[in-house]
């Protein structure tokens, strides 16, 4: 497996990723994958990666801003899908490594994720890769008309933001 920085014609790999996980209910509170542009607007330019293995993209991680105040300018949120067939392999482990450098390199201080507690694989990837359980929203939001609760996961850098 080797990883690489995502580039826009990767995209229609990309969006069949995210559409199954989309499918699976218990990944985003999105109920359809955007069109590339609107998905390449909502996403840093700096910090986007895929895992490869024979020509074959099994999965993409990327960061967004979480606000665009410029106090939060080092806090970004994460997004890790995984191809359902390459699910258990560790690639989200690859990709978070990877994404974890990216964004230290890009000067972030702070990753955040907001996960579904269905969402059991994930969680045990983020506190694999250090990141900490910091509360839940409870019924923070609806998914097909389902109130849904979702935990929220932090890492601070241990070189960047750090006096």
């Amino acid at each position: 497996m080797e990883l690489r920085a995502m580039k826009p014609k990767d995209w229609h790999r990309v969006s069949a990723i995210y559409a199954e996980g989309i499918a699976t209910g218990f990944a985003t509170f999105e109920t359809q994958v955007p069109p590339y542009e609107d998905w390449d607007r909502a996403h840093l330019k700096d910090c986007r990666v895929v895992a490869i293995e024979d020509e074959h993209i099994l999965g993409w991680a990327a960061l967004s801003p979480v606000s665009g105040r410029c106090v939060y300018g080092g806090v970004a949120e994460v997004s890790v899908y995984i191809g359902q067939s390459s699910r258990g392999m560790g690639v989200g482990k690859r990709l978070m490594e990877a994404l974890i450098t990216q964004s230290e390199a890009a000067g972030f201080w702070t990753l955040q994720s907001g996960i579904f507690p269905e969402n059991t694989s994930s969680i045990k990837l983020h506190e694999r890769m250090g990141f900490r359980f910091i509360g839940a929203r409870e019924r923070v939001g609806q998914l097909h008309g389902v109130w849904k609760d979702n935990l929220l996961y932090e890492r601070r850098s241990k070189r960047v933001g750090v006096d």
